[in-house]
C-alpha cells in the first residue's frame, strides 16, 4: 500500500488509479465499439489509450533522459508519424488487437514508474516539444501534468463508455454511481432545459 502522506507515493497511487479506470472501460467491448469514432473529432477509445501511452513515454522517458526501449514498436509514434498525421496517436491500427494496446499500456508503466521511482521528487527535466521558457521542469510537475491528463481522458472514457452499452463509473467492482431511476433523472434534467430556448 502506498504511503498517502508522501507526494510523490500519493501522485503515482492517484495516476495508477487512474490508468487503471482508462483500461476497465475497454472490458468486454469489441473490436469494432473500441475503435469506432464517438464525437466529431474521431475521439474513440482504443485512440485514448494509445495517446495516454505515448504521452507517458515521452514525459517519463526523454524528458528526463530515458528512452523507449521499444521504439519500432506499432503503437508508438514518432515525430515522423506526428508529421505525416498530426492525429497519429488517437487511433490504432486495424493490425494491432485491443488486447495489444491494453498490454502496450501496462508495459508503458512500467517503464514509468521506473522513472518514478529512480528519481527524485524535486529531479530535473527537459520537455523538449514545450516551448523553451517552460522546458525546464521537475519530476513534481510533470507527475502533475500526467495525472491531469491522463485523468481528463479516462473522463472522456467514461463519456463514450456509457453512450455505447450504459457502462459506467469509477471502476467495475465500485461505480461511486447512486442507486437512481436513472431515466426518471434525465427526464427531469432534460425538462429543466426545455424550459430555456434552443
Amino acid at each position: 500500500m502506498a504511503d498517502l502522506s508522501d507526494p510523490k507515493d500519493a501522485l503515482l497511487h492517484y495516476l495508477q488509479r487512474t490508468r487503471e479506470a482508462l483500461l476497465w472501460k475497454l472490458d468486454g467491448l469489441g473490436e469494432r465499439d473500441l475503435r469506432l469514432p464517438r464525437t466529431p473529432t474521431g475521439t474513440n477509445l482504443l485512440g485514448i489509450v494509445r495517446h495516454v501511452a505515448n504521452v507517458e513515454i515521452g514525459y517519463f522517458g526523454p524528458t528526463f533522459g530515458r528512452e523507449w526501449p521499444d521504439p519500432d514498436h506499432p503503437l508508438v509514434v514518432s515525430d515522423q508519424d506526428y508529421d505525416a498525421d498530426p492525429q497519429a496517436d488517437w487511433w490504432v491500427p486495424a493490425s494491432v488487437s485491443a488486447e495489444h494496446v491494453a498490454d502496450f499500456y501496462r508495459s508503458v508503466w512500467t517503464f514509468s514508474d521506473v522513472t518514478v521511482a529512480g528519481l527524485p521528487f524535486d529531479a530535473s527535466g527537459a520537455v523538449a516539444w514545450w516551448p523553451p521558457k517552460r522546458r525546464e521542469v521537475t519530476l513534481h510537475r510533470i507527475l502533475v501534468h500526467v495525472l491531469a491528463d491522463t485523468t481528463r481522458h479516462a473522463g472522456h472514457a467514461d463519456v463514450l463508455r456509457e453512450g455505447i452499452d450504459g457502462a459506467a463509473g469509477l471502476r467495475s467492482e465500485v461505480t461511486n454511481l447512486p442507486d437512481v431511476d436513472w431515466p426518471a433523472y434525465v427526464t427531469r434534467l432534460t425538462r429543466v432545459a426545455e424550459e430555456f430556448p434552443a
